[in-house]
């Protein structure tokens, strides 16, 4: 398993990267002028030079949030409202804590400077340097955020963070399970059930490898009965503990709860923004069906390598089982990616050829028989589909299917 992906990604902590580049600045703001030898410059000048960039300063700062507020409007609007890689990016909080220090720099340094008659060249260099600084991380934020709003970039950013979920918990071995989906490795007997002892939220992330760590101390095996990414209530059982007695702290310690669905540990979570972003294009105040079409392009790949692995189970080096995750299914996949799809694509014909082709790009794909029998029936109502209404269209498509 990916240890970047089964560690939990910690909050994104903007308030602590910006006391830090504050407190930095104070420092330097401080103890520069006070550097005696060397070059010396007008101190009247200096100050003139460091008002002008904390001025300045505040000007970025005001762009960085216009930024951050239009792209994250415009996101919501045209893709959907769940999507929050650039407001999550966090080049985002470490370019305005850079510009906050950059800021409080030139302003202490004003003021150690007082009333003294001249400075080291150091101040004014040290600001200049600063400041390139500062307009290059801006510069990389502008081509960021611009990136943000074209969907070619959003759909490989998508499509690229859902490859590494599916390589962490998939892995690649042959072509699955062959008697299901369900099958599990024998588990010693069931001792207790854990409960989350919270009010409603949302399983962003777990701690798979403290969870590792504390099976292996007890003895135990865990198995978890809520995703990633599952809305959890007040006691909803989170996992049985079978084996060794695990204490029910160290499972609940190990759920990261909050507000809204990540891609950090959540399999189904990309295939939910791509349909989002399919489903919006297909809408009648949109009616972009080229859009869905570059949606199911980007789905084919993600399912393509799903239909061929099943999900894994976390062991120790002794290949002894400690933690099984509650993982999406083939179905979910298939239900999550395309049924949605298929069902407001029904008034394009650009979207059930495309549809069409990808059903048959994976019955190709080897797989186990009981995977190819869900694609096979959404392959039958499309074709029905197209026959109905666009009997010219499926007509022709036959005909080159027949010829090819």
């Amino acid at each position: 398993m990916a240890v970047r992906v089964v560690r939990p990604r910690r909050r994104l902590r903007a308030g602590l990267t910006q006391l830090i580049c504050s407190g930095a600045g104070l420092l330097l703001g401080l103890l520069v002028p006070r550097v005696d030898g060397g070059l010396r410059v007008d101190a009247t000048r200096t100050v003139e030079v460091l008002v002008t960039v904390a001025l300045a300063v505040v000007g970025v700062a005001s762009l960085i949030f216009s930024l951050l507020f239009l792209v994250v409007q415009w996101a919501a609007g045209s893709f959907t409202p769940r999507l929050a890689l650039f407001r999550t990016d966090p080049t985002v909080w470490r370019t305005f804590g850079f510009v906050m220090g950059l800021l409080v720099y030139s302003t202490s340094a004003t003021l150690a400077i007082g009333a003294k008659p001249d400075t080291s060249v150091l101040v004014p260099v040290l600001a200049l340097v600063l400041t390139l600084v500062a307009l290059g991380l801006v510069r990389n934020l502008q081509v960021r955020a611009f990136e943000s709003i074209q969907l070619a970039h959003v759909l490989a950013i998508t499509t690229q963070r859902a490859h590494e979920i599916v390589d962490a918990f998939y892995p690649d071995g042959g072509i699955g399970r062959s008697k299901g989906e369900s099958d599990q490795p024998r588990l010693p007997p069931l001792l207790s059930t854990v409960k989350w002892p919270g009010t409603t939220t949302i399983v962003e992330q777990l701690d798979i490898l403290n969870l590792m760590t504390a099976a292996t101390r007890a003895g135990s095996v865990v198995v978890m009965r809520v995703a990633v990414g599952a809305t959890i209530q007040h006691g909803t059982t989170l996992a049985e503990i079978r084996g060794g007695d695990l204490v029910d702290g160290e499972v609940v310690q190990a759920v990261i709860a909050g507000r809204e669905r990540t891609f950090r540990q959540d399999p189904t979570f990309a295939f939910r923004l791509l349909s989002d972003i399919g489903l919006r294009a297909l809408s009648p105040a949109v009616n972009d069906p080229a859009t869905a079409v570059q949606v199911l392009d980007a789905m084919e790949g993600l399912l393509g390598r799903l239909v061929r692995t099943a999900p894994g189970a976390f062991t120790d080096s002794d290949d002894n089982v400690l933690v099984i995750l509650k993982l999406p299914v083939w179905k979910d996949f298939v239900r999550v990616g395309l049924d949605d799809l298929l069902a407001a694509g029904t008034t394009s014909p650009m979207v059930l050829l495309r549809a069409r082709a990808l059903l048959l790009a994976l019955l190709a794909a080897p797989a186990p028989p009981h995977r190819l029998a869900p694609l096979s029936s959404r392959l039958a109502w499309i074709e029905k589909e197209l026959s109905d209404r666009y009997p010219l269209i499926w007509q022709e498509a036959a005909d080159e299917a027949a010829e090819g």
